[in-house]
């Protein structure tokens, strides 16, 4: 599945490495880059939220370095009601997360002819993260063989370093660096295909150097209401959910103290990939975790002054010059 030549008993769960026990370093964490697929209609406050809390908590583990995130809006052709164009859905995405120096808006998903499934859009981001930063992205069901940032094109026998008096490794934050980098040219732009061989800018001309291992993964983000979804028969595709929960992962924040135990229980597919799933255990009672797109509309249809406490002002001040949702319904 998904090019990945695999047998059941390759299959672990998220964050856990084979080998000795060894102290988590930066190098030996799991990089995680947060995917958040949705209508966005229009972004809330709730969805930051949703990424920084996220992230607190998987830094929190103690196993996971949170090293960007991904707000990928629907494409128009997902046929629900009252979906404003992608063209606003972007630019309102784009306002709410200018000020975040990790969240990035990417319009691949709306850039394409029809309705894309949320497994598509997770492999497309997969294999352009490895298209360019020559990164290998492996999924949650692959053993230990990580991802080399600065490999070079072909591989050879040749030695770490071509040249004996090269200095030391570089950093983990200058790989990270570097990812970063290439993920904020990624998003928001049509991304490019090239491809990228870091280089440690401390070598001599013409060293190849081949950095650090380090894991990195894309994870699929949502709220306890889309993992409730795959409980509803014919919804999903089963071997979409295979794809997406047994091969990437889901990062779930709880809305409305939902009980995400009982709805994993449900699904057999839930069931068996449950070590895949982390379900963010901080403040269940977060005023964030209430906030939704269609309370948002409603609140703007009826002229309600809480609108403020659901969206940010950017984001309301674009709605009201191009007059969204204002004389809309539903």
């Amino acid at each position: 599945m998904n090019g990945h030549i695999e047998t059941q008993k390759e299959r672990r769960p998220l964050g856990q490495r084979e080998g000795p026990a060894r102290a988590m370093t930066e190098t030996t964490k799991t990089h995680v880059i947060l995917l958040a697929c949705g209508s966005f209609n229009p972004i809330t406050k709730g969805h930051i939220q949703m990424f920084e809390r996220a992230r607190d908590y998987l830094h929190k583990t103690g196993r996971f370095i949170v090293i960007g995130g991904i707000v990928s809006p629907v494409h128009d052709s997902y046929g629900k009601q009252g979906l404003v164009s992608s063209r606003h859905r972007l630019i309102m995405c784009q306002l709410a997360v200018q000020n975040s120096d990790w969240i990035r808006v990417d319009p691949w998903e709306c850039y394409q002819d029809t309705w894309q499934t949320t497994c598509s859009v997770l492999e497309h981001h997969r294999d352009l993260m490895k298209r360019v930063t020559g990164c290998i992205l492996s999924n949650v069901n692959t053993p230990s063989m990580t991802p080399v940032i600065g490999q070079p094109r072909n591989e050879t026998s040749q030695p770490i370093y071509q040249n004996n008096n090269a200095p030391s490794k570089p950093t983990a934050a200058k790989i990270l660096g570097k990812v970063g980098e290439s993920l904020s040219r990624i998003c928001c732009v049509r991304p490019p295909v090239e491809r990228f061989t870091f280089v440690d800018e401390n070598a001599n001309l013409g060293t190849v150097m081949r950095y650090e291992e380090i894991e990195l993964r894309i994870l699929l983000l949502c709220g306890s209401d889309l993992l409730e979804s795959f409980c509803i028969p014919g919804l999903w595709n089963e071997a979409d959910m295979e794809v997406i929960v047994g091969d990437f992962g889901i990062v779930v924040v709880p809305r409305d103290a939902a009980d995400t135990d009982r709805i994993m229980n449900h699904s057999s597919i839930l069931r068996k990939y449950k070590n895949n799933i982390m379900v963010v255990k901080d403040d269940i009672n977060h005023p964030m975790s209430v906030v939704s797109s269609t309370k948002s509309r409603l609140a703007l249809q009826h002229g309600d002054g809480h609108v403020v406490d659901y969206l940010s002002q950017p984001v309301i001040d674009y709605i009201l010059k191009s007059q969204l949702y204002i004389n809309a319904s539903g």
